[in-house]
C-alpha cells in the first residue's frame, strides 16, 4: 500500500503499480470467497460444488497479502532519513482511516436496525458477522468499537492486517539499520532461515507443537526472529535488486506457483474435510506466512516485474489506484456480499461468480474512494489513507 517513489525525486517504479494491482484485486477476490467457505444460512444443494469453487478461488490468490508487503520492503528497505519522520509521515496516514472505517463497520449493524431490516442482512454484508453482530445492538457496536485498541472483530475482519501493518512500521527502522549494512549473502541466508521458520506451523500441528526451545512458558524459539512478515518485507527489497530474465521467471516460475498452489488447495481441502476441524486448522494451509504461499508468490512478483507499459491511459490508472489502494482496502469489504449475492441472482455460473463479484466490488469501491478524494482535497487522507 505504499506509493511507488523512489528516493530519487520524479522517479516513478511502474511494474510495483501493477504489483499492487494484482495484489489489491487478489485481496478482494479472496474477501469474496468467504460467503462460499463460510456459508451464513440453511446450506442449499449444492453446498459441496460452492464450498470446491471457495477453496479454489482462495487458494489461488493466496498471495494477496504477502504482496503488499513486498511492495512495502522494496520501497521503503533501506530507510533513509530520521526515524521520527518516517513515523510521523505513514502512521497517522493509516491510524486515521483505520480508527475510522473500523467504527463505521461495527456500527453498520446498528444501523441496519435503525432503518428497520431485519437481521439477515449483516450477513448479506459480512458472512462472517456472529449473532451478536445479528441483535443490531448500539450496545454490541460500541462494545466492539471500544475494543478497537486491542483487536478487530468479525464486521470488520479484514482490519487484521492494519495491526499487522502498523507493527511492520514500527519495525522497519530497526530492520533497515541491518538491511543497510549487509551483504547479499547474508540477506539471502536470512531469506533461507525465514523459508525454514515457514515449515513451523506444519510441524507443529503434524508432528508437535513444540520446537526449537519452546515450550508451555516460552512461545519465542529459535527462529522466531526469521518467522512471520519481515521475511515478505526482505523478500521485496533482495527480489527488486536481482532481476530475472522473463523467459527464465516462465520456465521456473509457472511449476513454482502451481505445486504452490496445489499444496495450499488440497491441504486446505483436507482440513476441512476432517468433521469438527477448528478455524485454525482450516487456516493451516492458507497461512500467509507459509512455505506453499512463499512459493505462489515469488513468481507473481518477479513476472509483474519483467512486464512494461506502452499506454499512457494504464500507467496512470495503475498511479491513480497506487493513490487510491488504501482506501479501496477500508472500505471494499461494504460491497464484497452483496456484489456476490448479485451473482446468485442472475444465475452467473458458480465456477466465475467470486472473480466477477471481485471485480464489482474492486471497481465500485475504486470508484467510491475517487470521489471522496475528489470531494475533500487533501483533507482526504483522513479518511482514505
Amino acid at each position: 500500500m505504499e506509493n511507488s517513489k523512489l528516493s530519487a525525486p520524479g522517479t516513478h517504479v511502474v511494474w510495483l503499480d501493477l504489483v499492487r494491482f494484482i495484489a489489491m484485486y487478489a485481496v478482494v477476490c479472496c474477501h469474496s470467497t468467504d460467503p462460499f467457505n463460510f456459508y451464513p444460512g440453511i446450506p442449499p444443494d449444492n453446498i459441496d460444488n460452492i464450498k470446491f469453487w471457495g477453496s479454489f478461488w482462495g487458494s489461488m490468490v493466496r498471495p494477496c497479502v504477502p504482496l503488499f508487503v513486498m511492495i512495502t520492503g522494496a520501497l521503503l528497505l533501506p530507510i533513509k532519513g530520521e526515524t521520527s519522520l518516517f513515523y510521523k509521515k505513514r502512521i497517522p496516514r493509516v491510524l486515521w482511516p483505520f480508527i475510522i472505517w473500523s467504527i463505521l463497520y461495527n456500527i453498520f449493524p446498528w444501523i441496519t436496525g435503525l432503518m428497520g431490516l431485519p437481521p439477515t442482512v449483516v450477513t448479506d454484508f459480512v458472512a462472517y458477522a456472529g449473532e451478536e453482530h445479528m441483535r443490531q445492538s448500539l450496545t454490541v457496536a460500541l462494545k466492539y468499537i471500544a475494543e478497537i485498541p486491542v483487536n478487530f472483530s468479525l464486521m470488520d475482519v479484514h482490519m487484521w492486517y492494519i495491526y499487522t501493518l502498523i507493527g511492520l512500521y514500527l519495525y522497519l527502522p530497526i530492520f533497515s539499520a541491518w538491511v543497510e549494512k549487509a551483504s547479499e549473502k547474508a540477506k539471502l541466508w536470512f531469506l533461507v532461515a525465514w523459508g525454514a521458520a515457514s515449515l513451523l506451523p506444519y510441524y507443529c500441528y503434524f508432528v508437535d507443537q513444540y520446537l526449537w526451545g519452546t515450550c508451555a512458558w516460552n512461545a519465542y524459539g529459535m527462529l522466531y526472529m526469521f518467522a512471520g512478515f519481515n521475511g515478505y518485507l526482505l523478500l521485496g527489497h533482495y527480489l527488486r535488486n536481482h532481476e530475472c530474465s522473463l523467459n527464465k521467471t516462465l520456465l521456473w516460475g509457472i511449476p513454482m506457483f502451481f505445486i504452490g498452489f496445489g499444496i495450499t488447495f488440497f491441504g486446505y481441502r483436507y482440513m476441512t474435510a476432517i468433521p469438527d476441524f477448528t478455524d485454525k486448522m482450516s487456516e493451516l494451509f492458507f497461512t500467509y506466512c507459509s512455505l506453499n504461499v512463499i512459493m505462489m508468490t515469488i513468481p507473481c512478483f518477479m513476472i509483474a516485474q519483467k512486464i512494461r507499459f506502452n499506454s499512457s491511459v494504464i500507467k496512470k490508472l495503475l498511479a491513480n489506484l497506487t493513490v487510491c489502494g488504501f482506501g479501496v482496502y477500508m472500505i471494499h469489504y461494504f460491497f464484497i456480499g452483496p456484489s456476490v449475492n448479485l451473482m446468485r441472482a442472475i444465475n452467473m455460473p458458480l465456477s466465475v461468480q467470486i472473480p466477477i463479484a471481485a471485480v464489482l466490488a474492486f471497481l465500485i469501491s475504486w470508484m467510491v474512494v475517487n470521489l471522496i478524494r475528489k470531494a475533500l482535497g487533501k483533507r482526504a487522507k483522513y479518511i482514505v489513507g
